[in-house]
């Protein structure tokens, strides 16, 4: 392996209306040879995504220690929100970015699960390109019944068995998805009523248009998509996990002509972490329509760069 690699972890945690904890999370991921790109909180979704990147060891390790804060402070038996889920830390993916390959981000992604096991106690499903059976490699597969569902299923149905761990989820921190994937853009687009409309559009819209568009319909190559409401307005909530073959402009413009057919308007979009720079193109119309969009926040490689500094673990 090339000793100058660079991998990026995105870890998504099933909390995003407090601050504190959220904070607490991403001060444990401080080891020494990674860098904190982005973190934030959702609070529609109730879920926070981090984005750090640095030399591959050491990325495990602050991986393994946020699942670790995360299980003990987040309880999913008092926790609920939008976004599916399920565990404290739902989802942590391994993602080359230099010197790396897709293969060796897997075997990190394999032995951080190990890790999380044997440490916390939190069983771990294997997807994507770590997945280690083939009915795992979608991670909706993986979190088909959230963990309400998955509770109950990993105890009765062996196939529905963590890869590491178990059978039984942790009693409050459910289980998590620790896989490998290449880049995934998370982007959002809010609907508003159409000119001359009465009300405004419901979440069945959003639903339609989410049907419309995502691969698993027919729609768009690498688009997955659902509809929700979020603070308060029909959304629809996409990850787009091939951007070079659907750009990010040709996913927002078909959004734009669905919404004109089921009688709405797509409104400002946001996104959830970082982009790629192959991603960000400045002159178009789904940048233009992202409040605030800064390329020095949001694009990676410019992130690289200027990291953030870790915050302070404030005592809950």
């Amino acid at each position: 392996m090339n000793p100058d690699a660079i991998i990026e972890c995105v870890p998504n945690f099933s909390e995003g209306t407090d601050p504190a904890k959220v904070r607490q999370i991403v001060a444990a991921m401080q080891v020494e040879g990674v860098r904190l790109l982005d973190w934030s909180l959702d609070t529609a979704h109730n879920r926070s995504v981090v984005t750090i990147a640095g030399a591959p060891n050491a990325v495990v390790e602050a991986a393994v220690l946020a699942v670790g804060k995360a299980s003990q402070l987040i309880d999913l038996t008092r926790q609920t929100g939008v976004h599916p889920r399920i565990g404290a830390a739902d989802v942590v993916p391994f993602v080359p970015v230099s010197g790396i390959s897709l293969a060796e981000c897997a075997m990190f992604a394999r032995q951080a699960g190990l890790q999380i096991w044997r440490r916390y106690g939190v069983p771990v499903y294997f997807y994507g390109a770590a997945a280690a059976r083939p009915d795992r490699v979608l991670l909706e597969d993986v979190r088909r019944g959230q963990f309400e569902g998955l509770r109950e299923a990993a105890l009765k149905d062996a196939a529905r068995r963590p890869d590491v761990g178990g059978p039984e989820l942790h009693a409050t921190a459910g289980a998590s998805a620790v896989g490998a994937r290449s880049f995934l853009i998370a982007y959002n687009i809010y609907l508003e009523p159409a000119p001359g409309a009465a009300q405004a559009p419901d979440v069945s819209v959003a639903r339609s248009i989410a049907r419309d568009i995502r691969a698993s319909s027919g729609g768009m190559h690498g688009v997955k998509a659902i509809g929700v409401v979020a603070q308060g307005r029909a959304q629809v909530s996409m990850n787009i996990t091939d951007y070079r073959v659907t750009s990010m402009q040709s996913v927002h413009a078909a959004v734009v002509q669905l919404a004109q057919r089921y009688g709405a308007q797509a409104s400002d979009g946001e996104l959830i972490g970082l982009i790629p720079d192959g991603a960000y193109e400045p002159e178009s119309d789904w940048i233009r329509q992202i409040p605030g969009f800064d390329p020095a926040d949001k694009v990676l490689e410019r992130r690289l760069d200027a990291p953030m500094a870790w915050p302070e673990a404030a005592a809950i």
